[in-house]
């Protein structure tokens, strides 16, 4: 929200936060009451063209990049999504409901509301749609924003990092009582007035020039109003600071700053906490060089290479041209994006017992490609270590993980990890060491929600039937099928 046009404010914007989905992207803004949308699949510099940009008109907007998630592929899942009554609202979700069939049902036969996707972003917007209607009121309040925020903290479950606008009022973010996606806000100084901006990272906000204010804390709203007014509120009754420890292992860029948590510095840790395992468990380790897998790993293999004393060279040369491998929909496109993104550089390689370094295994596919492509180029040995603990469970909230039996440490061991890879010997990050890592930045941080390790989800209602469920409609045939379908429906449309 600005004193000038925002539209290539959040183009721009959306690019620096592109790292967090390429899957579609969305902008609506409001000038005089109406509001302009545009978005689609693909990403931000597909969707958008010069004649969108132009219609996207006005000082206020919201924006969105969606990666896949359990939902469908459609554009219709893109976001930003618009309910008319009460105010027009305009709302943008990082995260995932745990209980969406149960709300679906809700909104159906209780509030009367009808839902036209799949997407759990929806059925947020139409809950709080509903308690605002609740309130009654022609003139909108922060106080009514924050009764029905509170009153929708009481009836979703999950994670949600929510971004909202109401045309003629202002902008809203709030954030589930676990906090376990980002958000933050910052606000920038114009000889107009200030200027505010919501976003999930706070890398968004400081290409724009806006200083971070503060991030939004667990179960907290945020209303800032069209004339400048700040308003905040505690929204939820028992709130427990958990975020995501996979956002600073994988998910955020490291010049980002997340719940106080500089994601470089933290990263720079986990390196550290590495070499020390190294140190500890193999001290005659014959390592001639430490490699990473660009580009997340990069800085905790800078780390990990200065405390064992040990060579530190690129060895691998990615085209940017190429998307994030595991946010990619689909294992075929998965596996062949690996060859197009990583080219190896042979002489950093041959005849050097090689350590490799990632920042996670998920699937493993990617690993194992990796390491073929330093024997083929002419490694002696091939060791590989992993900034983060082993990948056994699925995640519900937020993050399209693979279904449990796709993810090649769920019910392995590290040895049995080791030579499905192809790797001479294999290195997890102790999770008690990760934690630590993000930790130190933050030690008002009560608990992390680290369930793709643990396998113990911090809202407690994952069930086994849930999972299974998840099993089902995750799983890369699952997917499979889904495209199939569509494509079957789109040539026999086509073919009438």
């Amino acid at each position: 929200m600005a004193h000038g046009p925002v539209n290539q404010e959040l183009y721009d914007a959306l690019t620096v936060l592109q790292h967090r989905g390429q899957d579609a992207a969305g902008i609506i803004t409001t000038q005089d009451g109406r509001l302009f949308l545009r978005k689609d699949n693909g990403l931000v510099r597909d969707v958008f063209n010069s004649d969108h940009m132009v219609r996207l008109s006005g000082n206020a907007g919201v924006g969105h990049v969606r990666y896949p998630t359990a939902g469908a592929e459609s554009s219709a899942e893109a976001q930003p999504f618009y309910v008319n009554t009460p105010y027009g609202i305009c709302l943008s979700h990082n995260g995932n409901l745990t209980n969406a069939n149960q709300l679906k049902q809700e909104l159906f036969v209780s509030d009367r509301r009808h839902l036209n996707t799949d997407s759990d972003t929806e059925i947020l917007l139409n809950v709080f749609a509903h308690e605002l209607m609740q309130r009654g009121r022609l003139k909108l309040s922060a106080e009514d924003v924050f009764e029905s925020i509170a009153a929708l903290h009481r009836r979703c479950r999950g994670a949600y990092a929510v971004t909202a606008m109401i045309p003629g009022y202002g902008l809203v973010g709030f954030r589930d009582p676990h906090g376990i996606r980002p958000v933050c806000f910052g606000k920038r100084e114009s000889a107009q007035g200030d200027d505010y901006m919501i976003a999930s990272e706070s890398v968004a906000l400081h290409a724009l020039g806006y200083q971070l204010v503060d991030d939004i804390s667990p179960g907290e709203a945020v209303v800032i109003t069209l004339d400048g007014e700040v308003h905040r509120r505690q929204c939820a009754d028992l709130p427990v600071y958990s975020p995501c420890l996979f956002e600073w292992v994988y998910l955020a860029r490291p010049d980002s700053i997340i719940d106080d948590v500089y994601v470089y510095k933290s990263r720079l840790r986990m390196g550290d906490y590495l070499a020390r395992k190294i140190m500890r468990e193999w001290p005659d380790h014959d390592i001639d060089v430490v490699i990473p897998i660009p580009s997340t790993s990069r800085t905790a293999a800078v780390e990990l290479a200065s405390q064992l004393n040990v060579k530190y060279r690129e060895g691998f040369i990615k085209n940017r041209y190429i998307g994030r491998t595991f946010i990619m929909p689909g294992q075929e496109q998965r596996a062949k994006s690996v060859r197009q993104k990583l080219n190896p550089i042979d002489l950093e390689f041959a005849g050097k017992n090689v350590l490799l370094v990632d920042d996670s295994i998920v699937r493993g596919t990617t690993s194992q490609q990796i390491i073929q492509m330093a024997r083929d180029s002419g490694a002696n040995k091939v060791y590989f270590a992993s900034a983060a603990p082993p990948v056994r469970y699925p995640n519900v909230y937020g993050i399209d993980m693979p279904a449990a039996s796709e993810l090649v440490a769920h019910g392995r061991t590290e040895e049995e990890i080791a030579q499905i890879i192809g790797a001479d010997h294999l290195i997890y990050q102790d999770i008690d060491d990760l934690r630590r890592a993000v930790a130190k930045g933050n030690p008002d941080i009560e608990r992390f929600e680290d369930s793709v390790f643990t396998g113990q989800y911090v809202t407690a209602d994952i069930s086994d039937d849930y999972l299974q469920q998840l099993e089902l409609f995750r799983s890369d045939a699952a997917k499979g099928k889904r495209r199939a379908d569509d494509s079957a429906v789109l040539e026999l449309h086509n073919a009438k």
